[in-house]
């Protein structure tokens, strides 16, 4: 505990989260240092602005919350203190006007992440919030003072609350990089396994798709899949062409049915339907015309609409037989089997599951082994796909624990 009579909370992280919570208790009369392993913070949400800044989404909360699977029932709790309609307030707040785009998604007017990080920070430190840089957290000593590693040497701090937003284990250069599940497992913290969200997949390609095709989006796909209680999905969208596999927005949706199925099975299989706007039996009866002179890519591309990458993968391992039956043709161009066989590294994904699980807290997000400490962003056990979600439960994360902090420390001096 300090001694000064304002009482002091240190928040470690410097995210939307960590920001979030050091506004949210500044707000509230409290004595606010953040501390980060970098020379300066925010680097994964410039980087998420890099080509342009999604806040959030401007679909219906009902409809918002379920992007959350698992998880929505809690996460409803958080957004309904701070949702897509009070984030786009936020941001009015310090002169960064958005707009919805024709996806539904959230923009700044300029779509640009560091004029919002830089007023942000701006005000924050007008508020009174001192930031510590080159401050990377080891975990607590035995008396409950934080321990950093800085340039200086180990440092021990005293504070009267902490808030951990620590980021979970993508983009590990950004500073994120899992370091703290070992201190939080010491302390008696439940924590799930971090692992790869929002990533792309494995697929075993020839060379010819591998090196002519990488890098090539899928555009008007629809996906079919088995979840995990084995009821079968379908899903439209996009996605592109990798070197190792598959990756993009449709699949990023999908991710965490597919990544539990390889967990389980070894393998995931997912189908693609290349055509969507044409019916299995019409497109049979289109490739059953005489084709004449035309090579079967250019049959493809008259009959069935099939862009070059599309035919490169109906193509990819096929039947010679299948390829020259119209209706089997049709069927695969419908129903084309992808073979998934592992998420990319945590490294490369765009974000992490796993982490403190959520019933190792209360509902103000204060973990029960370690009272005074609270944990918020995207070292909790959740995850959603892209397209605002993640940013907007980071930062509603971070505001419900900055309250709770707020909270706690009035209980503690009996107010």
């Amino acid at each position: 505990m300090t001694t000064n009579n304002t009482p002091r909370l240190a928040i470690i992280g410097g995210g939307p989260a960590g920001l979030m919570a050091a506004e949210t208790a500044c707000a509230a009369g409290i004595r606010v240092d953040l501390y980060d392993a970098m020379g300066s913070v925010g680097r994964k949400f410039l980087l998420a602005g890099k080509g342009g800044l999604n806040l959030t989404h401007g679909e219906p909360f009902a409809r918002f919350v379920e992007r959350y699977g698992e998880r929505r029932d809690e996460i409803a709790h958080w957004l309904r203190a701070f949702d897509a309609e009070a984030l786009r307030a936020w941001a009015r707040g310090l002169g960064v006007e958005t707009f919805v785009g024709s996806s539904g998604r959230v923009f700044p007017a300029d779509m640009k992440a560091a004029p919002l990080l830089r007023r942000w920070l701006h005000r924050l430190r007008a508020d009174g919030v001192a930031f510590h840089m080159h401050h990377r957290w080891l975990g607590w000593q035995d008396d409950g003072e934080l321990r950093f590693a800085t340039p200086d040497g180990e440092r021990l701090v005293a504070a009267d609350a902490v808030v951990l937003a620590l980021g979970g284990a993508s983009w590990p250069k950004l500073g994120s990089d899992g370091a703290w599940l070992a201190p939080l497992r010491a302390a008696g913290v439940d924590v799930a396994p971090l692992q790869s969200a929002n990533c792309g997949f494995e697929i075993a390609w020839s060379e010819h798709l591998r090196t002519r095709f990488a890098g090539v989006p899928l555009k008007a796909v629809t996906a079919h899949w088995t979840d995990r209680r084995g009821a079968a999905q379908v899903r439209q969208g996009e996605c592109v062409l990798s070197e190792y596999g598959i990756e993009g927005s449709l699949v990023y949706a999908i991710g965490a049915e597919l990544r539990e199925h390889i967990a389980t099975h070894g393998e995931a299989l997912l189908r693609l339907d290349l055509a969507p706007g044409l019916p299995q039996g019409a497109l049979a009866e289109r490739l059953a015309a005489p084709r004449g002179k035309h090579s079967l890519g250019d049959w493809l591309r008259r009959r069935a609409h099939l862009d070059a990458a599309k035919c490169a993968l109906v193509f990819e391992g096929a039947d010679k037989a299948a390829l020259a039956d119209p209706v089997a043709l049709a069927a695969r161009i419908k129903a084309l089997p992808l073979l998934l066989r592992a998420p990319r590294p945590l490294a490369e994904a765009i974000s992490t599951a796993g982490g403190v699980r959520l019933e190792a807290l209360d509902e103000q997000l204060m973990l029960h082994a370690r009272p005074g400490t609270f944990c918020a962003g995207e070292m909790l056990d959740w995850e959603a796909p892209t397209g605002g979600y993640l940013l907007s439960a980071c930062f509603a994360s971070g505001l419900l624990a900055g309250r709770g902090v707020a909270h706690w420390l009035q209980r503690q001096a009996g107010i």
